[in-house]
């Protein structure tokens, strides 16, 4: 029997963009599993820590200022400590502001959108099992996708939906492939396919890839209220989404 890699899980439960259903499914997982939840809880605190690293080095930095303010004591050159200090000082401010405005996700604009948001999306371990054996062009797509060979992939997942075309799995990979391989238009109406559709489990994913592709478009009003209106429903994207809306340049 093959072992599911849940490490794609635990970043994803670690970070709150799990749905309902998705975290009653992996509560059960770990509800018996000792070593899974030593796992989950050590990536948690490797998380608090990497994401404190930046707070330390401020620190750092203002503990360093103060070391050397303190270092100079002759009276004699009161007025070049006291530039001293007013300088030191400015450093320090502009070092904080630099880290509130890290941390505040303001400012963004398309690079940073995404190096900081965007990850590949994993079809889940289970529906990857289901259709393995069922479908020879499905399977062989989903191994160029997987070896993020999209341009192939693509080819054949267009092919599975010249005879599926309600599949919004496929639809939506496809859509996904055609993003990664920077081909926006062809994506946006994979996706949006997915989206009127209304009736399957992968709409998030489609309104979340749309927001993206409108990001690489620059059409960044129609991203903005994408992702305001992802922002606003209770799904895997909701948290970064509404860092997105508010610092979208």
């Amino acid at each position: 029997m093959k072992t599911v890699d849940l490490s794609y899980f635990i970043e994803r439960y670690n970070a709150g963009e799990m749905s309902d259903t998705e975290k009653q499914w992996f509560r059960k997982e770990f509800e018996g599993n000792e070593n899974l939840r030593n796992e989950i809880s050590l990536r948690k605190r490797t998380d608090e820590i990497l994401m404190n690293r930046n707070v330390m080095s401020l620190r750092n930095k203002l503990s360093n200022i103060e070391s050397q303010r303190n270092a100079v004591t002759n009276p004699i050159k009161s007025t070049k400590k006291s530039a001293y200090i007013k300088y030191a000082a400015a450093i320090a401010a502009l070092v904080l502001i630099g880290s509130i405005t890290l941390f505040s996700g303001k400012n963004l604009d398309n690079e940073k959108i995404m190096k900081r948001y965007h990850n590949s999306y994993e079809p889940p371990t289970t529906l990857r099992s289901a259709q393995s054996g069922t479908d020879a062009d499905f399977t062989l797509a989903l191994e160029y996708y997987n070896t993020h060979d999209y341009e192939r992939a693509a080819v054949l997942f267009n092919k599975v939906l010249a005879t599926r075309p309600n599949d919004m799995q496929t639809e939506l990979l496809k859509g996904v492939a055609n993003f990664e391989e920077k081909k926006f238009p062809e994506a946006k109406q994979s996706f949006g396919k997915v989206i009127d559709d209304k009736n399957n489990l992968y709409i998030d994913q489609a309104q979340w890839y749309l927001a993206l592709c409108y990001v690489n478009t620059n059409e960044k009003e129609k991203a903005r209220q994408l992702f305001k209106q992802i922002g606003k429903e209770d799904g895997i994207y909701q948290k970064n989404a509404k860092k997105i809306a508010r610092g979208l340049k």
